[in-house]
């Protein structure tokens, strides 16, 4: 398999990255299998989450673009967290970061100098965990680090040396860190072979890091279906079951999901009844005028800011 279109980036030496031209294109392909937007916003602009924080009870924030960019901080982030906090505003990080578990997400925010919770951070990974067939012997495609302690059943590394990937009886999607266009050519004819059930804990097709766009597992999963038929299971923005797992956690209220990608965060918070914020400084948009890729994809958020901070 080859990838169009890669980013010629020091991240392209890690794993494979993608323009953000073939990364919005393939949103757009793909977007009948992703939820209705039941509405649509109105892209009020606002400088910065400050100006409108008195109209909401608390706010789900996206990670990547709206708090950190790679593993970097992105500048305003924790003095935003402070004040809404002060403010006794309830939040929680809603991610589709799935390569780890919820206390490594939280040693990486506290690096970063984010004061966030145990409890205020839901990832994909969680919500995808919660709903895997306990009687599957999963083969996981997974960070090498990952042992995959929070797995409910019995699995293994699908990437460690001389795994049998015929015992799987599904396929566990986690992390694209160690994938590659070859790796995908052989799951695509196991599962032509055997058709077997895929569960993707990340539906990103892209995530912004500090030099580029990295390939996601959204992406892989979508060119899976393409290529024999079957539909994985995705769990994670912009897909109902993340959304009911936060809400319910949050409780009662008046909420706004803060992105940076239309066809995750704000489709998803569309989706879940809950109104939208679009960040566009430092996310998958940054540098590209907004209003006609909005206009493009339809999906409008009600309201949109560069940043969280000022």
């Amino acid at each position: 398999m080859s990838l169009p279109d890669t980013a010629p980036t020091a991240l392209a030496e890690r794993y494979p990255t993608l323009t953000l031209d073939r990364a919005w294109a393939r949103y757009q392909e793909v977007r009948d299998r992703l939820p209705l937007a039941p509405r649509q916003g109105a892209c009020r602009p606002a400088a910065s989450l400050a100006e409108v924080a008195g109209d909401y009870d608390g706010f789900l924030f996206d990670s990547f673009g709206v708090l950190n960019v790679g593993e970097t901080a992105i500048p305003g982030a924790a003095d935003c967290l402070g004040a809404l906090r002060a403010a006794g505003k309830r939040f929680c990080v809603l991610t589709n970061a799935a390569s780890y578990g919820v206390e490594t997400a939280l040693a990486k925010y506290a690096r970063m100098g984010l004061d966030v919770r145990r409890s205020e951070v839901i990832s994909s990974r969680d919500v995808a965990m919660a709903h895997l067939d306990r009687g599957v012997l999963w083969g996981a495609i997974c960070a090498a680090e990952d042992r995959l302690g929070d797995l409910p059943g019995q699995g293994f590394d699908l990437l460690a040396p001389g795994a049998d990937w015929a015992r799987a009886g599904g396929f566990l999607f986690l992390s694209s860190i160690r994938w590659n266009g070859d790796l995908q050519d052989r799951l695509v004819e196991a599962l032509k072979a055997r058709p077997r059930p895929v569960i993707v804990g990340n539906p990103d097709l892209v995530a912004p890091r500090e030099d580029g766009l990295s390939l996601e597992p959204g992406y892989w999963a979508h060119d899976l279906q393409d290529r024999t038929g079957i539909a994985p299971g995705y769990f994670g923005k912009p897909f109902p079951e993340a959304f009911r797992t936060a809400l319910n956690r949050m409780g009662p209220g008046r909420y706004a999901m803060i992105g940076d990608t239309p066809q995750t965060d704000i489709l998803g918070g569309l989706a879940a009844g809950i109104e939208t914020i679009l960040v566009t400084r430092h996310g998958i948009l940054a540098g590209r005028p907004v209003a006609p890729m909005l206009e493009e994809c339809a999906i409008l958020p009600d309201i949109v800011m560069p940043s969280i901070g000022s």
